[in-house]
Order: C-alpha cells, then structure tokens, then sequence
C-alpha cells in the first residue's frame, strides 16, 4: 500500500479550490450562488474524530502488543488495513471539499459586508479547517499502522554468504 502524498492532497486541494472559484463566479453572475451547507464542517469534523480514536486505539493495541502484556488484544492485520485505506479515502475527499469550500469562501471574501454570505464565508473557513483535521488524523493513522523497517532484508543482501 503507498503512503498518503502531501503534494497529491495540495494538488487536489488547490485544483478544487481553483474551479470552485471560477464556478462561484461563474454561479453568481447567472443566479443566486448556493449555500455552503453548517453541516459541512460538522461532517468533516466528526471525520477527524473518527480517524483519531481509531488511530489512537490502534496505537495502544499495538503498544501492548509490543510490550507482550497478558491482556494485549491483537490488532487483525486486515483491519488495520482497512482502517489505513479509510484514512487515505477520507484525506483525499477531505482535501477534495476543503479545495471546493476554500475556493467558494475566498470568493464569498468580496462581499462580507453582506451578512448572509459573510455567515457563508465562515461555514467555508471551519470547513476548510476540519478539511485540515481529518488529512491531520489520516496521516497520523496511517503512521501508526505502518509497519517498522524490516533491517534483516538490508543486512542480508549486503552480507556474502
């Protein structure tokens, strides 16, 4: 499995952010723009947190593991997987939607003297930073469940036999 990229997750963010942008602009010189949803940052957060425990619960499974504690509960090799492959889903589509709120809340920057789209601008702002958060816990989790290098290959090759 590859690691999560952060110039893929910035490349993503920012090609989003650009053609939010020019749609919002786009939008609004035909009709009304839409709205950027409250649950929006609610969602991505509740994400962060997700990733996080599950990260975190991991690390201590892994921990005790390690440490060969009596009451250690395995980590299921599968399921760490799976957790691994839900955090980089989860950071692609966060940075995905941060790009799209982060390019409609800097159009929404030309008019916050009006209050509605002022509001707006903020819902885009929290959204972008829960979008942060949850690329944050992914890359966390993704460290977590990464495996240590495994040294003996190296020394193996590089020994005569």
């Amino acid at each position: 499995m590859r690691e999560l990229r952060i110039r893929v997750l910035a490349g993503v963010f920012g090609v989003a952010a650009i053609l939010s942008w020019a749609g919002a602009r786009l939008w609004n010189s035909v009709g009304t723009l839409p709205s950027v949803p409250l649950a929006a940052p609610i969602v991505l957060a509740l994400i962060a947190v997700v990733l996080t425990a599950t990260a975190l619960s991991l690390r201590a499974r892994l921990k005790a593991q390690r440490e060969r504690r009596p009451e250690a509960k395995g980590v299921d090799p599968l399921m760490a997987a799976r957790a691994v492959v839900f955090g980089q889903s989860s950071a692609l589509v966060a940075a995905l939607v941060s790009g799209m709120y982060g390019g409609t809340g800097v159009f929404l920057l030309e008019s916050l003297d009006i209050p509605a789209r002022r509001d707006q601008a903020i819902y885009a702002g929290f959204s972008v930073l829960a979008g942060i958060a949850v690329i944050a816990a992914a890359i966390f989790l993704e460290r977590v469940c990464k495996l240590p290098e495994d040294d003996d290959q190296d020394k193996g090759a590089a020994s005569p036999a």
